[in-house]
């Protein structure tokens, strides 16, 4: 379902990006080409001053949900896959070619590139230098943690990009179908 909002806002879909049926899409969103966004995700900026941008190449998995509260905005660059039932809640940023894991919680936190969370982690209140790891289950919410966190390694970020090609290949799949 594709909805304005109650201010008038109506999603803006490039015409190259699959949505699945299922999916909810409402207010000031912006999704860029090829992006795959799956069953029962939902994308909302409905507040009043909200938004969502998912850039180019992304893919928004089952159920994960992207929410932007007032007057805030959540942008998600180029390459990134938000994972099975992960949340991402704005105010946030999160850089190019992430991959946040299933169930993970990102809030009001700013991402570099190539960042990589495992599942069940909570993210929040922080900015995470890029090509950094959060470890499954773990706690990111002061400076100290921060610093704590590994650097990703190749197989992470050749996971990542992986991700990212199949999910590249079923947009092009149900667009064609």
């Amino acid at each position: 379902m594709i909805q304005r909002d109650p201010s008038g806002n109506t999603p803006t879909i490039d015409n190259t990006s699959y949505i699945h049926p299922t999916a909810v899409i409402i207010g000031n969103v912006t999704i860029g080409q090829n992006v795959f966004v799956g069953p029962g995700a939902v994308i909302r900026a409905d507040e009043r001053g909200s938004s969502i941008i998912i850039q180019d190449n992304c893919n928004i998995q089952d159920r994960a949900i992207i929410h932007a509260l007032e007057n805030s905005s959540v942008t998600i660059e180029h390459n990134t896959s938000l994972s099975h039932g992960s949340i991402v809640h704005g105010p946030c940023k999160i850089g190019n070619n992430c991959f946040i894991g299933f169930g993970s919680v990102v809030f009001r936190a700013d991402l570099g590139n190539e960042v990589f969370i495992k599942h069940l982690a909570v993210v929040e209140g922080v900015s995470v230098p890029s090509q950094r790891m959060v470890e499954p289950t773990r706690l990111v919410a002061n400076e100290s943690d921060v610093k704590g966190l590994k650097f990703a390694d190749n197989v992470l970020k050749l996971f990542s990009q992986r991700v990212i090609q199949v999910n590249l290949i079923l947009v092009k799949g149900y667009k064609d179908a």
